[in-house]
């Protein structure tokens, strides 16, 4: 089963959560935590799969606290899931190596699928914040800061791929990307598989913000 840790300082919220989630044969809770350092504490103790992280938390917030967890534990996955979605906040979070990025309005069925994709070692991410994501990071100017890919492998990528690649730019889901292109799921899974490969690249989340730095779409374009 996958060991999950939500951390909250709503306890409401975080009971509500572990109430929904523990009924998943998949998904075991093995805490609830109040704030960044009362997870750090569990995960000496017990090493969590993935953590449900909120990012205003008294004490250690989420994003400290995401940072922390990424250095001695970068094997567990974590899904910022907040009413926040400030670009200081979205930026540090995927900087630290958050692998989704959920805002608390999403649904049940969605939030356990995004559980489920972010332990396969997928990237999830909602798709207002995806169009912040990649219109902050094209705004930056600082070269080092460019997400930078295999240039031999960038020459392979098919006429298809690159439509793919686009509509990732514009924050679309696999689903809608195969409705748009006449596909089906499984193969727009395939085509990113593929992509990341020839890119180098190491998540969707990655290739959106590449999409946009590089021009193959424009921050005007996301709606």
């Amino acid at each position: 089963m996958m060991k999950l840790i939500i951390a909250d300082d709503q306890e409401l919220l975080r009971e509500s959560l572990k109430i929904v989630l523990s009924m998943d044969p998949e998904i075991e809770i093995i805490a609830t935590c109040p704030d960044g350092k009362a997870v750090l504490d569990v995960m000496k103790r017990e090493v969590a799969d993935v953590i449900l992280m909120d990012i205003r938390m008294p004490v250690m917030d989420g994003v400290y606290c995401t940072k922390l967890v990424k250095t001695d534990w970068p094997q567990t996955k974590v899904i910022i899931l907040t009413t926040f979605d400030d670009d200081d906040f979205v930026f540090s979070a995927l900087k630290y190596g958050a692998s989704g990025y959920l805002l608390k309005g999403v649904g049940m069925d969605e939030l356990i699928h995004a559980i489920k994709t972010v332990h396969s070692g997928g990237a999830l991410i909602n798709p207002n914040i995806a169009s912040k994501v990649v219109s902050f990071f094209s705004e930056m100017g600082t070269p080092e800061r460019f997400i930078t890919v295999d240039e031999s492998g960038k020459k392979e990528i098919t006429a298809t791929e690159w439509k793919v690649v686009s509509l990732i730019g514009l924050g679309l889901s696999n689903k809608e990307i195969a409705s748009k292109l006449f596909l089906s799921e499984g193969t727009v899974r395939n085509y990113l598989s593929s992509i990341l490969a020839k890119l180098m690249l190491r998540d969707r989340t990655q290739l959106a913000i590449w999409a946009v730095q590089s021009g193959v779409v424009h921050p005007e374009d996301i709606q």
